[in-house]
């Protein structure tokens, strides 16, 4: 039986990307390890994280601190941890040529819409805002991009009537945290 798959997962937020990731840990539904967590701030997901014994780490990118040593730094943080696959899940920092040279197609990102349509932070209400009757979510190798890179997943979720951006990106959340799911779960499968 392979080894279980060595994540490191970035978030800027509460998390619940990564809650679906160790609860299917924790349930036997899926063979990985989350063996650190790291943020670009303080945020919730962090205490999800050290609930679990997993180590974390904070490094904040301060608005005109030179981001290319920041990115450095990110690589060097990351790479410590020895992992298989690093996972964005709702870290909200572009990574630059550093971290991506680092860990070249091994960097998945999630992202609220079908893409190539509606990239970048505000994806649900774009779609929204464009009156589209679909979109989804997206499971993507990162590049160089902004949402750019190979197409790893999607799956659609319909618009309904009344839709606003907030329950339209629940439903999307709760499609995308499955997904995110499969997606790790493939990727020791097919031994990438």
């Amino acid at each position: 039986m392979p080894e279980s798959l060595r994540c490191v997962v970035l978030i800027s937020g509460a998390g619940t990307l990564l809650q679906a990731l160790l609860d299917a840990i924790a349930a036997g539904n899926l063979s990985a390890q989350v063996v650190a967590v790291g943020a670009d701030r303080e945020a919730e997901g962090l205490v999800r994280a050290s609930d679990r014994g997993i180590p974390t780490f904070v490094l904040p990118l301060v608005k005109g601190t030179d981001r290319d040593a920041w990115d450095r730094e990110l690589a060097r943080t990351v790479a410590a941890y020895s992992p298989d696959l690093v996972i964005s899940a709702g870290f909200m920092k572009l990574v630059g040529k550093a971290f991506l040279a680092q860990f070249a197609g091994r960097f998945i990102n999630t992202h609220p819409a079908l893409l190539p349509n509606f990239p970048g932070a505000h994806a649900v209400r774009d779609a929204l805002a464009a009156g589209v009757t679909m979109t989804g979510c997206t499971i993507f190798a990162v590049d160089e991009g902004i949402d750019t890179g190979p197409i790893i997943a999607q799956e659609v979720v319909a618009v309904q009537p009344g839709d606003d951006e907030a329950s339209l990106h629940e439903r999307i959340k709760g499609v995308e945290r499955r997904l995110l799911v499969e997606v790790v779960s493939d990727w020791r499968n097919n031994d990438r």
